[in-house]
């Protein structure tokens, strides 16, 4: 005479256990690990007689596994290794509860969730970081500015003293032809005296251009070189500066 005294299942069952435990660096985390597993068809025996509660079992183990693991870790290696503490949670299972007539078919680290100031404080220092990059960045590109803008006005002012030198060189050319075609010119005149003229000439050109500038006031011409008169010139541009 058979009697049923309980049913088991075949299908593949998933457990989800919430471990809570610290890091190497004193952060608390709550970790959420979730098993898949299911009874062997040749070892229902052990599976329905062996275990009064198998989940507890599983439970346990993921316990002991994770809180040995775990605080040998800190907080941010945690995170890149779950693959590996996923498998020491699945090789610990299997090597147990085989035994026991049940197959863990996978182990998963789901959720990793440290405290909430933990994680402002993870933010905080993510932001700046970035903030810090930032500033490398743009002061970077001001100093790139700065010295793309300092070759350009080194290499204006070569260009302008390559310009005022040749520019020199015309009017000297000037001159000398000038002077060779007055002496050529005129008889009984020598270089020196074509000179002087040219030098007078420039003297009133520039006289006309400062008193024909708009904001030109008073224009002071010296008629002598005596000490006096430079007393007197100084005294009168003195007075018009007030």
């Amino acid at each position: 005479m058979e009697q049923m005294v309980g049913k088991l299942s075949f299908r593949v069952q998933q457990l989800d256990v919430r471990v809570e435990t610290k890091t190497h660096d004193n952060v608390f985390l709550t970790a959420v690990v979730s098993v898949q597993y299911q009874v062997l068809r040749e070892k229902v025996y052990e599976a329905f007689y062996a275990l009064t509660n198998p989940r507890e079992q599983i439970t346990a183990h993921i316990y002991d596994v994770m809180r040995s693991e775990l605080p040998t870790l800190e907080l941010d290696a945690v995170f890149e290794a779950k693959e590996d503490l996923a498998l020491a949670v699945k090789n610990a299972l299997s090597e147990t509860m085989t035994t026991y007539g049940y197959q863990i078919l996978q182990a998963l680290i789901t959720d990793l969730d440290p405290d909430q100031r933990v994680k402002n404080a993870m933010n905080e220092i993510n932001s700046s970081k970035r903030l810090k990059y930032a500033v490398a960045e743009k002061s970077e590109g001001e100093k790139i500015l700065m010295v793309k803008r300092a070759e350009a006005e080194a290499e204006a002012k070569y260009l302008s003293g390559v310009g005022v030198a040749k520019q020199r060189k015309a009017i000297v050319d000037g001159f000398k032809s000038s002077i060779v075609d007055f002496a050529e010119g005129v008889h009984g005149t020598n270089p020196k005296d074509v000179m002087d003229l040219l030098l007078l000439t420039q003297y009133f050109d520039t006289l006309r251009d400062v008193g024909g500038a708009p904001h030109c006031k008073t224009t002071f011409v010296p008629t002598s070189r005596t000490t006096a008169d430079d007393t007197r010139n100084a005294l009168l541009q003195a007075e018009a500066a007030k």
